[in-house]
């Protein structure tokens, strides 16, 4: 691997030439970031904790459910529990695995790991500085609504939904 082309607290970007399997020599960009987390919690009115959180990316709220990097020493359940507290103020009794898989292969090798989190109780963790959040607790079938309608445009949320859904 090379040396990266750009570094920064969330990612590295790196340009190597890539000998394809079929022989053949290409320069490829590519964005080596950690694994990450995201969560369906499900509250005991069966409301799924949606969060509206303001992307500079694109300039927009999007309503979102919580994610966030796996940090170095933690497990992906740990993560899963810590992003769950500093981004809705609640824990977890039970944690159910949903998928794990890589969010955008053609150029990035973030693995992310999808929880449905119910039986939840308070506990507020401190969130980034960098995040500007409301919870916005919705009937589960109101989410699966606003996803359909368009109003959820974030691919993790829409992924962790539907798997949700399916697990229920």
């Amino acid at each position: 691997m090379s040396a990266p082309v750009y570094s920064c607290r969330i990612f590295d970007i790196y340009e190597t030439e890539l000998t394809l399997p079929n022989g053949r020599t290409v320069k490829q960009t590519r964005i080596i970031h950690p694994p990450s987390v995201a969560v369906v919690a499900l509250n005991e009115k069966k409301e799924v904790l949606l969060l509206s959180q303001y992307r500079g990316a694109v300039q927009a709220d999007l309503l979102e459910i919580p994610a966030g990097s796996i940090d170095r020493g933690e497990t992906p359940e740990q993560a899963a529990r810590r992003e769950l507290a500093e981004e809705t103020g609640f824990g977890a009794q039970k944690l159910a695995l949903l998928f794990a898989g890589y969010s955008l292969p053609g150029y990035c090798n973030e693995y992310m790991y999808y929880y449905l989190a119910t039986e939840l109780y308070p506990q507020k963790l401190p969130g980034d500085d960098d995040e500007c959040i409301t919870v916005k607790p919705e009937p589960f079938a109101e989410a699966l609504r606003l996803l359909e309608a368009g109003k959820i445009i974030d691919a993790k949320t829409a992924l962790g939904l539907l798997l949700a859904a399916k697990h229920r």
